[in-house]
């Protein structure tokens, strides 16, 4: 899918690949073989499906910058790759080139799995006049609310619908309807946790809610 001069692309679960003048994997698990190397890989928390490093050693190549929460720091040591690490936690900014991210919350209301004190993250890109938000493993957090500002931006929403460890597709359009996206993307579904009709339920309520949604293709 194209946004303006940006193709994303969903690798699966919650992964996705951005490329303009630069190719960035958020999260990937369970990519190709021979895939792209990446100049830039975003990694929202240390949970084996998140942080896969064996998908991480496909696209590794020298140089790569590598932002990840603190306890994934350790397993980065390994890699005889010379990268640029980052270690990164909720609510800062880093400006990678022409590139704004800022670190988001990422965090279980009523379940155990993702511990607000943690760390853990999503991710916000902002790439001229388009922005990026990857929720990460979440609940509808109050710090959605600060989405809001951006929502007469180009902004996609990347969601995770696939209940259990995150929110299910009702929680996720929930979160929608605060943060007002230009397009809200499902992901967190089709192999851990989460299915294609789930993803299909959270297309069928964003359209009655009157938020613009689309499921994508797994590349």
């Amino acid at each position: 899918m194209k946004i303006g001069d940006i193709e994303l692309k969903w690798l699966g679960h919650s992964g996705f690949l951005l490329k303009n003048s630069k190719t960035i994997y958020i999260d990937p698990y369970n990519i190709k073989e021979g895939s792209e190397k990446a100049d830039i890989i975003l990694i929202t928390h240390s949970h084996y499906d998140h942080c896969s490093m064996a998908d991480i050693n496909k696209i590794l190549k020298e140089g790569t910058k590598v932002l990840v929460p603190a306890d994934c720091q350790s397993n980065f040591t390994k890699f005889k790759i010379p990268i640029n690490i980052t270690i990164v936690e909720p609510n800062q900014q880093i400006v990678l080139n022409d590139i704004k991210i800022l670190t988001f919350p990422a965090y279980n209301i009523d379940k155990p799995f993702h511990s607000k004190d943690e760390g853990w993250v999503g991710y916000l890109l902002k790439m001229k006049d388009v922005l990026i938000y990857h929720a990460g493993d979440t609940d509808k957090i109050p710090e959605m609310q600060k989405l809001t500002g951006y929502s007469k931006e180009k902004l996609i929403a990347l969601l995770p619908i696939g209940g259990r460890f995150t929110m299910t597709s009702e929680e996720a359009v929930e979160a929608a309807k605060i943060i007002k996206p230009h397009l809200a993307v499902p992901m967190h579904y089709g192999s851990v946790s989460g299915t294609t009709g789930d993803a299909k339920e959270f297309l069928v309520l964003c359209k009655q809610e009157g938020i613009n949604a689309i499921a994508l293709e797994k590349d």
